[in-house]
């Protein structure tokens, strides 16, 4: 077990909650789904919780089996964390979270989005069929992190990594990316502005974008 509380419920989706449903679990998750970490490229993932609650949370799903610490090789000779084969499978439950997230009328699209999550919410928000399409690779740059997006037969893949021959790379900060992504600020007027860098086929990233189009929140609650 990750937490010494419990619901004692044998429910199965109680029990996952008793593995996962601490505060900062499922986020430390969501930053290994793209691969493995060191502890302080998780921290910077994860900015508003503290050393101790980080740490605290990897043992707590090391125990559990979902998140393993391992020393990687020469020359790197660091230790990192990474999901095992059963924590992986949470990917689809973050997704689908977060689909069911992005219907909140009460999210702060101005606060800060890590890489990892900008990128989760790629993957859970493609739609092929508004993409027309689309068949093309890009490399996405965020300061030192680098990722390469491919979509091709309606199907789109993220990984780490910059790709040899993009169609389009992209250059800017997820702040500026996701505001790009939700229809708030067009994509012509932050190149214009200097926030996005664009290098080869900028109509490829305007397809990229069109890709993802954006659901209809839920009602506000009345009064």
């Amino acid at each position: 077990m990750s937490s010494t509380r419990t619901y004692g419920d044998a429910c199965a989706a109680a029990h996952a909650l008793d593995l996962v449903g601490e505060r900062w679990a499922l986020l430390v998750v969501r930053e290994l789904l793209l691969g493995p970490k060191r502890f302080s490229d998780l921290r910077s993932g994860l900015p508003n919780a503290g050393p101790n609650r980080v740490s605290q949370r990897l043992r707590e799903l090391e125990q559990s089996g979902i998140v393993r610490r391992r020393k990687l090789g020469p020359p790197a000779r660091s230790w990192v964390y990474e999901l095992t084969d059963w924590g992986r499978q949470l990917e689809p439950v973050l997704v689908h979270l977060g689909r069911w997230g992005r219907l909140s009328p009460f999210r702060d699209l101005d606060a800060d989005i890590s890489v990892d999550a900008l990128m989760l919410a790629l993957r859970g928000d493609f739609v092929s069929e508004a993409g027309g399409g689309l068949s093309a690779t890009y490399a996405l740059i965020f300061g030192d992190d680098r990722v390469t997006v491919r979509i091709a037969d309606g199907t789109i893949d993220i990984t780490r990594g910059e790709p040899d021959a993009p169609d389009a790379t992209v250059t800017t900060d997820t702040t500026t990316f996701a505001a790009v992504l939700t229809r708030r600020r067009p994509l012509e007027e932050a190149v214009d502005a200097g926030d996005v860098t664009v290098s080869g086929d900028v109509s490829t990233v305007e397809r990229l974008i069109g890709s993802f189009p954006r659901p209809e929140t839920a009602e506000t609650p009345s009064a």
